[in-house]
């Protein structure tokens, strides 16, 4: 974008299957409001060659993310090996994104995108993150973060904190990049720093574990709280169903009283 932003997504061969993840993830963009234009600043970030294939299909910006001697192509079950190798190499890639003087909005492409979000950070913050549980104060370090969206503008706070990230997996093996943040979070070398972090309200930037009250506000709806993809696929549908339905409705109606979700249905 004009101030250097990029929308980044990560994704393997398995949750870009044909009828998959992938497609609804895309589809969101295309029923939003006044989202679809975002689709040209979408870097999709393939972690295997299939991946990076079908993203080139869709005419995106593809990047291929391979590791050496790693095979990313298949369904990373939660917290397996390959599932926190892939988190990882994630985490060291944007950081290097971050040195090259980009800002970014990382998104799970298991995210739903009904509206534009840019209005709703926080113009002073270096790092800004979803959260699956909310505690309605945006500087609240006890908020839970989910890794799975967040917006980080590039600078030398940044870098240095998702260097600091990176490293800190070191020290505590077996977990995964969103386990780490919540312990590091405190830690004084983040103030010494200077970085300033904010965490989004749920409200705006939902999700299955703390789904947002009303569709009026919703900007994004993400597939937390819910592990294997068959069940991500079936709720994130059924909420893409939702909000076209909402979309649908009479503008006084609308706008009149609360529009909420059905799901979670089989995630939550």
């Amino acid at each position: 974008m004009g101030d250097k932003t990029v929308i980044i997504t990560a994704l393997n061969a398995a949750w870009t299957e044909p009828n998959s993840i992938f497609e609804v993830f895309l589809k969101s963009f295309n029923v939003g409001n006044q989202t679809k234009s975002l689709l040209k600043h979408v870097v999709v970030a393939a972690l295997d060659q299939t991946a990076y294939s079908r993203c080139l299909e869709k005419q995106l910006h593809c990047y291929a993310l391979t590791t050496k001697g790693v095979d990313f192509s298949g369904e990373a079950h939660f917290m397996s090996e390959d599932y926190l190798k892939m988190m990882w190499r994630r985490i060291d890639f944007l950081r290097i994104v971050l040195e090259m003087g980009y800002n970014f909005i990382f998104t799970d492409a298991d995210i739903l995108w009904f509206r534009q979000p840019f209005a709703h950070f926080y113009p002073d913050a270096d790092f800004q993150i979803a959260c699956d549980h909310y505690w309605y104060d945006s500087t609240d370090l006890d908020n839970s973060p989910n890794g799975g969206f967040n917006y980080v503008k590039s600078n030398q706070r940044t870098i240095q904190f998702y260097k600091f990230w990176y490293n800190a997996r070191e020290a505590h093996p077996g977990k995964h990049d969103q386990d780490v943040l919540n312990m590091i979070k405190f830690n004084p070398f983040i103030k010494d720093i200077g970085l300033k972090i904010r965490f989004l309200d749920t409200a705006l930037f939902g999700g299955f574990c703390e789904p947002s009250k009303d569709l009026k506000f919703v900007c994004t709806m993400h597939a937390n709280c819910c592990i294997g993809i068959d069940n991500k696929m079936h709720d994130l549908t059924m909420a893409l169903d939702d909000w076209e339905k909402y979309m649908a409705l009479p503008g006084d109606e609308r706008m009149s009283k609360p529009q909420t979700w059905t799901v979670p249905r089989i995630c939550g």
